[in-house]
Protein backbone atom coordinates (compact mmCIF):
# COMPACT_ATOMS: atom_id res chain seq x y z
CA UNK A 1 0.00 0.00 0.00
CA UNK A 2 0.94 3.33 -0.60
CA UNK A 3 0.41 7.09 0.46
CA UNK A 4 -0.85 9.63 -2.09
CA UNK A 5 0.47 12.82 -2.10
CA UNK A 6 -1.21 16.67 -3.62
CA UNK A 7 1.52 19.16 -4.09
CA UNK A 8 -0.05 22.17 -5.46
CA UNK A 9 -1.77 20.73 -7.30
CA UNK A 10 -4.33 22.63 -9.35
CA UNK A 11 -6.93 21.88 -12.71
CA UNK A 12 -8.52 24.44 -15.11
CA UNK A 13 -10.30 24.38 -18.14
CA UNK A 14 -9.03 27.43 -19.88
CA UNK A 15 -9.65 30.18 -17.42
CA UNK A 16 -12.35 28.39 -15.21
CA UNK A 17 -10.45 26.96 -12.26
CA UNK A 18 -11.83 23.76 -10.98
CA UNK A 19 -9.20 22.80 -8.18
CA UNK A 20 -6.94 25.39 -6.85
CA UNK A 21 -3.57 24.66 -5.04
CA UNK A 22 -4.17 21.46 -3.42
CA UNK A 23 -2.01 20.13 -1.20
CA UNK A 24 -3.41 16.76 0.26
CA UNK A 25 -1.86 13.78 1.96
CA UNK A 26 -3.93 11.00 2.11
CA UNK A 27 -2.70 7.67 4.13
CA UNK A 28 -1.76 4.34 2.98
CA UNK A 29 -4.86 2.22 3.37
CA UNK A 30 -7.00 4.64 4.79
CA UNK A 31 -10.93 5.22 3.67
CA UNK A 32 -10.93 9.01 2.84
CA UNK A 33 -14.07 10.67 1.40
CA UNK A 34 -14.09 13.98 -0.86
CA UNK A 35 -17.38 15.43 0.25
CA UNK A 36 -18.57 18.61 -1.42
CA UNK A 37 -21.42 20.39 -3.46
CA UNK A 38 -21.88 19.83 -7.16
CA UNK A 39 -19.09 21.69 -8.65
CA UNK A 40 -16.79 21.74 -6.06
CA UNK A 41 -13.68 19.55 -7.44
CA UNK A 42 -13.86 16.60 -5.98
CA UNK A 43 -14.63 14.23 -8.69
CA UNK A 44 -12.36 15.96 -11.29
CA UNK A 45 -9.69 15.41 -8.08
CA UNK A 46 -10.30 11.42 -8.33
CA UNK A 47 -10.12 11.32 -11.72
CA UNK A 48 -6.28 13.28 -11.56
CA UNK A 49 -5.64 10.28 -9.52
CA UNK A 50 -6.55 7.74 -11.47
CA UNK A 51 -5.28 9.12 -14.84
CA UNK A 52 -8.13 10.44 -16.23
CA UNK A 53 -7.66 13.84 -16.23
CA UNK A 54 -3.93 15.76 -16.99
CA UNK A 55 -3.20 18.10 -14.15
CA UNK A 56 -2.91 21.63 -15.18
CA UNK A 57 0.06 22.56 -12.44
CA UNK A 58 1.62 20.89 -9.16
CA UNK A 59 2.49 17.32 -9.03
CA UNK A 60 0.60 14.05 -7.50
CA UNK A 61 2.74 11.11 -6.22
CA UNK A 62 1.97 7.53 -5.33
CA UNK A 63 4.15 7.26 -2.49
CA UNK A 64 7.28 8.57 -3.69
CA UNK A 65 7.12 7.97 -7.95
CA UNK A 66 6.17 10.85 -9.33
CA UNK A 67 3.10 9.83 -11.15
CA UNK A 68 1.80 13.09 -13.58
CA UNK A 69 2.53 11.67 -16.80
CA UNK A 70 2.44 7.80 -15.79
CA UNK A 71 -0.45 6.52 -18.38
CA UNK A 72 -4.09 5.71 -16.33
CA UNK A 73 -3.97 1.68 -17.14
CA UNK A 74 -0.25 1.80 -15.49
CA UNK A 75 -1.80 3.32 -11.96
CA UNK A 76 -2.61 0.09 -10.21
CA UNK A 77 -6.18 1.60 -10.10
CA UNK A 78 -9.53 -0.21 -9.30
CA UNK A 79 -12.36 2.51 -9.84
CA UNK A 80 -16.39 2.22 -9.31
CA UNK A 81 -18.00 4.98 -11.27
CA UNK A 82 -21.78 6.25 -10.89
CA UNK A 83 -23.13 4.67 -14.01
CA UNK A 84 -22.34 0.97 -13.56
CA UNK A 85 -21.05 -0.02 -16.96
CA UNK A 86 -21.19 -3.62 -16.96
CA UNK A 87 -20.93 -5.74 -20.31
CA UNK A 88 -24.69 -6.67 -21.10
CA UNK A 89 -22.99 -10.06 -22.99
CA UNK A 90 -21.64 -10.89 -20.04
CA UNK A 91 -23.06 -12.82 -16.88
CA UNK A 92 -22.71 -11.70 -13.34
CA UNK A 93 -19.76 -13.97 -12.60
CA UNK A 94 -17.79 -12.95 -16.16
CA UNK A 95 -18.34 -9.63 -15.61
CA UNK A 96 -15.89 -9.45 -12.39
CA UNK A 97 -13.55 -12.17 -13.81
CA UNK A 98 -13.56 -10.02 -16.83
CA UNK A 99 -10.42 -7.90 -16.19
CA UNK A 100 -8.37 -10.71 -13.97
CA UNK A 101 -8.56 -13.26 -17.02
CA UNK A 102 -7.41 -10.26 -19.42
CA UNK A 103 -4.37 -9.79 -17.18
CA UNK A 104 -3.57 -13.83 -16.83
CA UNK A 105 -4.35 -13.94 -13.43
CA UNK A 106 -4.44 -17.83 -12.64
CA UNK A 107 -7.96 -19.94 -12.66
CA UNK A 108 -7.50 -20.89 -8.85
CA UNK A 109 -6.76 -17.35 -7.73
CA UNK A 110 -9.66 -15.55 -9.86
CA UNK A 111 -12.03 -18.51 -8.00
CA UNK A 112 -10.77 -17.66 -4.94
CA UNK A 113 -11.38 -13.63 -5.04
CA UNK A 114 -14.22 -13.71 -7.08
CA UNK A 115 -16.08 -16.12 -4.65
CA UNK A 116 -15.48 -14.21 -1.62
CA UNK A 117 -15.85 -11.06 -3.07
CA UNK A 118 -19.33 -12.25 -4.45
CA UNK A 119 -19.94 -14.00 -0.74
CA UNK A 120 -19.07 -10.31 0.84
CA UNK A 121 -21.33 -8.75 -1.32
CA UNK A 122 -24.60 -11.09 -1.38
CA UNK A 123 -23.97 -12.11 -5.31
CA UNK A 124 -24.54 -16.01 -4.34
CA UNK A 125 -27.29 -17.35 -6.80
CA UNK A 126 -26.58 -14.49 -9.28
CA UNK A 127 -23.36 -15.53 -11.01
CA UNK A 128 -25.13 -16.56 -14.30
CA UNK A 129 -27.60 -14.03 -14.39
CA UNK A 130 -26.92 -10.81 -17.17
CA UNK A 131 -27.16 -7.15 -16.01
CA UNK A 132 -30.46 -7.14 -17.89
CA UNK A 133 -31.56 -9.60 -15.48
CA UNK A 134 -30.24 -7.27 -12.16
CA UNK A 135 -32.07 -4.90 -10.14
CA UNK A 136 -30.24 -1.67 -9.71
CA UNK A 137 -28.77 -2.55 -6.43
CA UNK A 138 -27.25 -5.82 -7.67
CA UNK A 139 -25.64 -4.07 -10.94
CA UNK A 140 -24.01 -1.28 -8.64
CA UNK A 141 -22.80 -4.68 -6.38
CA UNK A 142 -21.36 -6.35 -9.77
CA UNK A 143 -19.61 -3.12 -10.47
CA UNK A 144 -17.92 -3.22 -7.24
CA UNK A 145 -17.11 -6.72 -6.98
CA UNK A 146 -15.41 -5.78 -10.31
CA UNK A 147 -13.29 -3.80 -8.85
CA UNK A 148 -12.99 -5.19 -5.55
CA UNK A 149 -11.34 -8.42 -7.19
CA UNK A 150 -8.43 -6.72 -8.86
CA UNK A 151 -6.96 -6.65 -5.31
CA UNK A 152 -5.17 -3.02 -6.35
CA UNK A 153 -3.02 -0.28 -3.94
CA UNK A 154 -6.11 2.05 -4.89
CA UNK A 155 -9.37 1.69 -4.87
CA UNK A 156 -10.86 4.87 -6.15
CA UNK A 157 -15.50 5.32 -6.16
CA UNK A 158 -17.27 8.23 -7.85
CA UNK A 159 -20.14 8.64 -6.16
CA UNK A 160 -21.30 4.77 -6.74
CA UNK A 161 -24.10 4.86 -4.54
CA UNK A 162 -26.21 7.54 -5.86
CA UNK A 163 -28.61 5.98 -7.64
CA UNK A 164 -29.84 3.91 -5.13
CA UNK A 165 -33.02 4.01 -2.46
CA UNK A 166 -32.01 4.78 0.96
CA UNK A 167 -32.23 1.23 2.44
CA UNK A 168 -30.01 -0.05 -0.42
CA UNK A 169 -27.33 3.20 0.06
CA UNK A 170 -27.47 1.89 4.11
CA UNK A 171 -26.72 -1.85 3.23
CA UNK A 172 -24.27 -0.91 0.54
CA UNK A 173 -22.42 1.04 3.30
CA UNK A 174 -21.03 -1.31 5.00
CA UNK A 175 -20.70 -3.76 2.30
CA UNK A 176 -17.96 -0.96 1.07
CA UNK A 177 -16.00 -1.26 4.44
CA UNK A 178 -16.12 -4.94 4.00
CA UNK A 179 -14.47 -4.82 0.63
CA UNK A 180 -11.59 -2.51 2.38
CA UNK A 181 -10.67 -4.58 4.63
CA UNK A 182 -10.41 -7.56 2.81
CA UNK A 183 -6.71 -5.99 1.75
CA UNK A 184 -7.02 -2.40 3.07
CA UNK A 185 -6.28 -0.36 -0.11
CA UNK A 186 -5.76 3.24 -0.28
CA UNK A 187 -9.97 4.18 -0.68
CA UNK A 188 -10.63 7.72 -1.74
CA UNK A 189 -14.90 7.63 -1.87
CA UNK A 190 -16.06 10.52 -3.52
CA UNK A 191 -19.76 11.78 -2.19
CA UNK A 192 -21.96 14.82 -1.68
CA UNK A 193 -24.09 13.13 0.93
CA UNK A 194 -22.28 14.03 4.19
CA UNK A 195 -23.78 10.98 5.83
CA UNK A 196 -21.98 8.37 3.44
CA UNK A 197 -19.17 10.57 4.40
CA UNK A 198 -19.61 10.56 8.29
CA UNK A 199 -20.05 6.51 8.16
CA UNK A 200 -17.15 5.64 5.37
CA UNK A 201 -14.87 7.90 6.27
CA UNK A 202 -11.72 7.48 7.97
CA UNK A 203 -10.86 11.21 7.59
CA UNK A 204 -13.07 13.56 5.46
CA UNK A 205 -11.81 16.39 2.57
CA UNK A 206 -14.10 18.78 2.55
CA UNK A 207 -14.13 21.07 -0.71
CA UNK A 208 -15.90 23.85 -1.93
CA UNK A 209 -14.94 25.93 -5.07
CA UNK A 210 -11.92 23.67 -5.54
CA UNK A 211 -10.77 24.76 -2.01
CA UNK A 212 -9.55 22.23 0.96
CA UNK A 213 -11.77 23.67 3.45
CA UNK A 214 -11.23 21.38 6.10
CA UNK A 215 -9.56 17.41 6.62
CA UNK A 216 -10.14 15.49 8.93
CA UNK A 217 -11.99 12.75 11.35
CA UNK A 218 -15.55 12.92 10.91
CA UNK A 219 -15.63 13.87 14.83
CA UNK A 220 -13.77 17.10 14.18
CA UNK A 221 -15.40 18.19 11.10
CA UNK A 222 -18.27 17.72 12.95
CA UNK A 223 -17.72 19.15 16.35
CA UNK A 224 -14.74 21.68 15.11
CA UNK A 225 -15.53 22.86 11.82
CA UNK A 226 -12.71 24.92 10.34
CA UNK A 227 -15.07 27.57 8.53
CA UNK A 228 -18.92 28.38 8.65
CA UNK A 229 -18.57 26.75 5.19
CA UNK A 230 -18.01 23.24 6.79
CA UNK A 231 -20.24 24.14 9.60
CA UNK A 232 -23.05 24.63 7.55
CA UNK A 233 -22.59 21.47 5.36
CA UNK A 234 -22.20 19.30 8.16
CA UNK A 235 -24.72 17.74 9.80
CA UNK A 236 -28.48 17.11 9.31
CA UNK A 237 -29.93 20.25 10.03
CA UNK A 238 -26.88 22.05 9.75
CA UNK A 239 -25.34 23.88 12.38
CA UNK A 240 -26.69 27.07 13.73
CA UNK A 241 -24.66 30.28 13.19
CA UNK A 242 -25.42 33.39 14.97
CA UNK A 243 -24.52 36.94 15.19
CA UNK A 244 -23.49 37.56 18.69
CA UNK A 245 -21.84 40.60 20.77
CA UNK A 246 -19.11 39.83 23.49
CA UNK A 247 -18.53 41.68 26.34
CA UNK A 248 -17.18 40.87 29.46
CA UNK A 249 -16.71 37.18 28.77
CA UNK A 250 -20.34 37.14 28.11
CA UNK A 251 -22.23 36.62 25.26
CA UNK A 252 -25.19 38.01 23.80
CA UNK A 253 -27.90 37.41 20.77
CA UNK A 254 -30.13 39.88 19.95
CA UNK A 255 -29.12 41.57 23.01
CA UNK A 256 -30.06 38.44 25.28
CA UNK A 257 -27.62 37.20 28.01
CA UNK A 258 -26.57 33.62 27.61
CA UNK A 259 -25.18 32.83 30.61
CA UNK A 260 -21.62 30.83 30.05
CA UNK A 261 -18.45 30.15 31.86
CA UNK A 262 -15.72 32.86 30.52
CA UNK A 263 -13.36 30.43 30.52
CA UNK A 264 -14.79 27.81 27.95
CA UNK A 265 -14.53 31.04 25.81
CA UNK A 266 -11.59 30.64 23.31
CA UNK A 267 -9.58 33.66 22.95
CA UNK A 268 -11.37 36.23 21.11
CA UNK A 269 -8.40 39.11 20.65
CA UNK A 270 -11.03 41.43 21.99
CA UNK A 271 -13.35 40.70 18.78
CA UNK A 272 -16.85 42.67 20.58
CA UNK A 273 -19.01 40.55 17.51
CA UNK A 274 -18.74 37.41 16.31
CA UNK A 275 -20.67 34.34 14.89
CA UNK A 276 -21.70 31.49 17.04
CA UNK A 277 -22.29 28.13 15.67
CA UNK A 278 -24.79 25.27 17.99
CA UNK A 279 -25.92 22.69 17.13
CA UNK A 280 -29.83 21.62 17.19
CA UNK A 281 -28.82 18.93 19.91
CA UNK A 282 -27.17 21.16 22.04
CA UNK A 283 -29.83 23.10 22.38
CA UNK A 284 -32.28 22.89 25.17
CA UNK A 285 -35.99 24.05 24.91
CA UNK A 286 -38.23 24.76 28.04
CA UNK A 287 -41.53 26.52 28.30
CA UNK A 288 -40.33 28.38 31.54
CA UNK A 289 -37.75 31.59 31.96
CA UNK A 290 -35.05 31.57 33.61
CA UNK A 291 -31.07 32.46 34.34
CA UNK A 292 -29.67 32.73 30.77
CA UNK A 293 -32.43 31.09 28.75
CA UNK A 294 -33.45 33.11 25.71
CA UNK A 295 -36.81 33.72 24.96
CA UNK A 296 -37.62 33.11 21.46
CA UNK A 297 -41.16 32.35 19.33
CA UNK A 298 -41.65 28.94 17.10
CA UNK A 299 -42.23 29.36 13.46
CA UNK A 300 -42.28 25.70 12.52
CA UNK A 301 -42.31 22.43 14.25
CA UNK A 302 -40.82 19.38 12.22
CA UNK A 303 -41.55 16.02 13.28
CA UNK A 304 -38.45 13.09 12.10
CA UNK A 305 -39.99 10.20 13.85
CA UNK A 306 -37.49 9.80 16.70
CA UNK A 307 -37.24 13.12 17.65
CA UNK A 308 -39.04 16.65 16.55
CA UNK A 309 -37.15 19.80 15.87
CA UNK A 310 -38.51 23.48 15.88
CA UNK A 311 -37.68 26.64 14.09
CA UNK A 312 -37.56 28.99 15.83
CA UNK A 313 -36.97 33.10 15.98
CA UNK A 314 -35.23 35.47 18.61
CA UNK A 315 -35.67 38.83 16.83
CA UNK A 316 -33.81 39.21 13.70
CA UNK A 317 -31.96 35.61 14.55
CA UNK A 318 -33.07 32.40 13.36
CA UNK A 319 -32.65 28.77 14.78
CA UNK A 320 -33.45 25.37 15.09
CA UNK A 321 -33.38 23.41 18.14
CA UNK A 322 -34.11 19.51 18.81
CA UNK A 323 -36.64 18.68 21.27
CA UNK A 324 -38.51 15.61 22.47
CA UNK A 325 -41.22 13.88 21.32
CA UNK A 326 -43.24 14.05 24.20
CA UNK A 327 -42.57 17.79 24.48
CA UNK A 328 -45.61 19.36 23.56
CA UNK A 329 -44.36 22.46 21.47
CA UNK A 330 -46.50 24.32 19.14
CA UNK A 331 -46.41 27.11 16.13
CA UNK A 332 -46.17 30.48 17.27
CA UNK A 333 -45.73 29.24 21.12
CA UNK A 334 -42.96 31.43 23.24
CA UNK A 335 -40.14 29.12 24.62
CA UNK A 336 -36.97 29.58 26.40
CA UNK A 337 -34.02 28.46 25.03
CA UNK A 338 -30.63 27.02 27.13
CA UNK A 339 -27.45 26.59 25.07
CA UNK A 340 -24.15 24.74 26.07
CA UNK A 341 -21.82 26.97 25.29
CA UNK A 342 -19.11 24.31 25.67
CA UNK A 343 -20.58 22.65 23.20
CA UNK A 344 -20.31 26.27 20.40
CA UNK A 345 -18.05 27.24 17.86
CA UNK A 346 -16.97 30.66 17.36
CA UNK A 347 -16.32 32.45 13.64
CA UNK A 348 -14.37 35.42 12.82
CA UNK A 349 -16.87 37.92 11.46
CA UNK A 350 -14.49 38.72 8.46
CA UNK A 351 -13.35 35.67 7.45
CA UNK A 352 -15.88 33.04 8.70
CA UNK A 353 -13.14 30.80 10.50
CA UNK A 354 -13.45 29.13 13.34
CA UNK A 355 -11.62 31.19 16.07
CA UNK A 356 -10.31 28.23 18.51
CA UNK A 357 -9.12 26.65 15.67
CA UNK A 358 -6.71 29.15 14.74
CA UNK A 359 -5.38 29.34 18.39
Amino acid sequence: MKEIKFKNVSKSYGDTKIVNSLDLTIKAGERLVLLGPSGCGKSTTLRMIAGLEDITSGDIFFGDKRINDVEAGDRDIAMVFQNYALYPHLTVWDNITFGLKMNGIKKEDIEKRTTEVIKILNLQGLEKRYPKELSGGQRQRVALGRAAVKNSDFFLLDEPLSNLDVQLRNSSREELIKLHEINRPTFIYVTHDQIEAMTIGHRIAILNRGDLQQIDTPEEVYNNPANIFVAKFIGTPPMNILTSKVADGKIYINGNYIANNKNTIPNLNGRNLIYLGIRPEHISVYTENSIGRVQGEVTRVENYGNQKCVSVTIGSESLKASIKNEQDIKKHQKIYLEMDITKCSYFDIKTEKNLKLEG
